[in-house]
């Protein structure tokens, strides 16, 4: 009797052990690749999956999108600039299948072809192109990773360029050329206005030369804002032609 009982013990613990190996529950963002004896068979899910004990096994694959940090890259830009580059990948697996056929550790392969990309990338471009123009640096890379990735079944969803680290020197370099920039620009804008307020002067003198009465009606223009600002200087305004008249005449020769 008690043998009995000993093998129906036995024989529900060898059902549990085996429906608890056979059974599997995937999530929503999962899905499992099956292989039966070694060989793929398929890809299975989302929900319940029944395998065969000892027969078949399962792959779990995860198909959100997953960020990966790209550690810090010394980059040595096309005008001979060292720098530390550093950035965050984001990408997502779009063939389970391949993801794990094709390749053997898909984060690492990723994770090393993300670097390798961003120092080729960024090694083709001057510092000031990597300081202004992220964006396009960016979609660049991104889009090389992308094509690369394809044959794993990953897409590159997003690269971002996170810092870009410069030495102190090169950090008071580009301090100055800022600065001497800034003063160029303030010569230009300085001259600009001169050249502006000739042309006006040039333009009023004509329009005064026309007209002899304007230049009287300027010294009165003159003489009446003198007057308000309440100081005792006298101004005689005398016309120009009476100065010339008082010039000693040179002798011609004949």
């Amino acid at each position: 009797m008690m043998l009995d009982y000993l093998i129906y013990a036995l024989l529900a613990i060898a059902v549990i052990v085996f429906f608890s190996s056979a059974i599997r529950i995937l999530r929503e963002y999962e899905r499992g690749i099956i292989f039966t004896l070694g060989r793929f068979s398929g890809v299975k899910g989302p929900g319940l999956i029944i395998l065969i004990p000892f027969v078949q096994q399962m792959v779990k694959v995860d198909l959100r999108v997953m960020v990966q940090d790209v550690p810090p890259q010394d980059v040595i830009s096309r005008d001979n600039v060292s720098v530390k580059v550093n950035a965050v990948l984001y990408f997502r697996i779009i063939d389970p299948e391949r993801a794990i056929i094709k390749v053997g550790n898909f984060m690492i392969a990723t994770s090393q072809l993300a670097q390798t990309t961003l120092r080729s990338v960024l090694g083709k471009h001057e510092l000031d192109e990597m300081l202004a123009e992220r964006d396009r640096l960016n979609a660049d890379i991104q889009e090389i990773l992308d094509q690369q990735t394809d044959a794993w079944g990953i897409k590159v969803t997003n690269i971002e360029i996170k810092d870009i680290d410069l030495n102190e020197n090169m950090v008071r370099a580009i301090a100055k050329q800022a600065e001497a920039e800034r003063l160029r620009r303030a010569k230009v804008i300085n001259a600009l206005g001169e050249q502006q307020a000739a042309e006006k002067l040039v333009e009023a003198g004509r329009i005064l030369a026309q007209e002899p009465q304007a230049m009287q009606l300027r010294y009165f223009a003159a003489l009446h804002d003198i007057a308000g600002e309440r100081s005792s200087t006298v101004v005689f305004p005398v016309p120009m032609d009476l100065l010339d008249h008082l010039k000693p005449q040179r002798s011609g020769t004949t």
